[in-house]
């Protein structure tokens, strides 16, 4: 990949990330961290609704089926391991609820959210 694509894909990372985390403020999300990055992983958005603290992977694909086959068995453990690492430092959301999240970020759509995309 060129600097210039990568450069490119980095952009529309960030502005994926930036949709998802406005479209969850609409559903009722408080966004708690964006671009939480830890030793053991890194997450793109942790954000709580009630007694739910959502774990968020953002994927900005073409289609829908691509983004949720974007996240494998390998990227979703780091996910895990960052999410435990996060809570073990914010003791008062112990008693929350983890859940883990995709938001799909596609050409000229909605951002579609599937909440409990996966479990550990």
């Amino acid at each position: 990949m060129s600097k210039k694509q990568r450069h490119r894909a980095n952009r529309r990372g960030q502005l994926g990330e930036w949709l998802a985390a406005w479209a969850l403020r609409l559903k009722g999300y408080t966004i708690l961290e964006k671009g939480y990055r830890c030793p053991l992983g890194e997450i793109d958005i942790i954000a709580r609704r009630l007694s739910i603290v959502a774990i968020v992977e953002v994927k900005a694909r073409n289609t829908f089926a691509d983004a949720l086959t974007a996240i494998g068995p390998e990227q979703r453990g780091r996910i895990t391991r960052a999410a435990e690492h996060f809570l073990a430092h914010r003791p008062e959301l112990a008693q929350c609820d983890l859940r883990f999240d995709v938001v799909a970020i596609m050409p000229h759509c909605w951002p579609k959210h599937v909440a409990d995309a996966w479990r550990p």
